[in-house]
């Protein structure tokens, strides 16, 4: 392993496409914007890689863009946050996947995806980025790329004695038995996990049966993020549990409060997973600060404003 963590992200890229609203329309109603439509980059991938880069880790995308006017913007923006994109395929006659946000004035979010050049991230694509995979700590992947490349960047990451871990998000059709048994660490949130499960969270024994669920699977270390109720963590390897509470704030725009905890986590997360839920605890004022700011790249914060935030709590 290298002496300077590093991982990589095999995930989406999205334009997206922000419609700030007072509430969701009920069927059949039409509703103006408050404001403007505004653009950010996003996508769970970028996000979460941004986020890594941004707390300290050296980190290497994997996925696709269209040879669109996305496509260039988007190459460099990740190159300006450090992200490596060697591996960031510009496809011709392709878009760049995009993400239809519709923002409520609460600052919750409802979000429609349109996958575009995502979708067609190959295998042999992943197998071409053996080099990124082979030197990094942790292989991290979400739901909004092919079921097959995730599992072949798996296979290539346990191969080489990385840690896997999968965000599961948003939930997709398939059978994941052989996805389970190639992962280290799972990280979906509430819903997320009783879609996967079909154990609705209610308390702390569901909690924990949601948990072992995964673990029967091969899943070794569990996290479920609960919104304002904080995070849940299991590992099954030293049978240690746990809630880290959440730090309440004022949301504006909470659509990379998931992305930027994850990529946050596993810029402090040692590779034996010891210092688990120091690093949960550090990933949550990370995400504290995420939803304070509008749109997704640019709402992740930095190692430095991160740790600002812990010293003055």
């Amino acid at each position: 392993m290298m002496t300077k963590k590093s991982i990589a992200v095999v995930g989406s890229l999205n334009m997206d496409v922000i419609l700030q609203i007072m509430e969701l329309p009920e069927a059949g109603e039409t509703i103006q914007t408050q404001k403007s439509i505004s653009y950010a980059f996003g996508g769970k991938g970028s996000n979460q890689a941004v986020s890594c880069a941004r707390n300290g880790t050296q980190v290497s995308m994997i996925g696709c863009l269209g040879q669109d006017r996305y496509g260039e913007q988007f190459e460099k923006m990740l190159q300006k946050n450090n992200v490596d994109t060697r591996f960031v395929k510009q496809l011709a006659n392709e878009n760049t996947g995009q993400a239809y946000i519709l923002l409520q004035s609460s600052g919750q979010n409802s979000i429609v995806v349109s996958g575009e050049a995502n979708r067609l991230l190959t295998t042999e694509m992943i197998q071409d980025s053996l080099p990124v995979i082979r030197d990094s700590d942790f292989v991290l992947a979400q739901f909004e790329v092919p079921l097959a490349a995730i599992e072949e960047s798996f296979v290539l990451a346990r191969a080489n004695q990385s840690k896997t871990v999968l965000n599961p998000g948003p939930v997709i059709e398939g059978d994941f038995e052989h996805l389970y048994s190639l992962t280290d660490i799972i990280i979906p949130n509430e819903t997320e996990s009783e879609k996967l499960t079909g154990i609705k969270i209610i308390d702390d024994q569901t909690l924990r049966d949601s948990a072992e669920f995964f673990h029967q699977k091969g899943v070794k270390v569990v996290i479920i993020t609960l919104g304002e109720l904080g995070v849940y963590y299991s590992n099954s390897e030293n049978n240690q549990t746990g809630n880290v509470e959440a730090h309440v704030v004022k949301a504006i725009d909470t659509t990379a409060a998931g992305d930027t905890f994850i990529g946050a986590l596993l810029s402090q997360l040692d590779f034996s997973f010891s210092n688990l839920e120091s690093a949960i605890s550090y990933a949550n004022f990370a995400s504290s600060l995420a939803v304070q700011k509008l749109g997704a790249v640019d709402s992740i914060p930095t190692e430095e404003e991160v740790k600002s935030k812990i010293k003055k709590s």
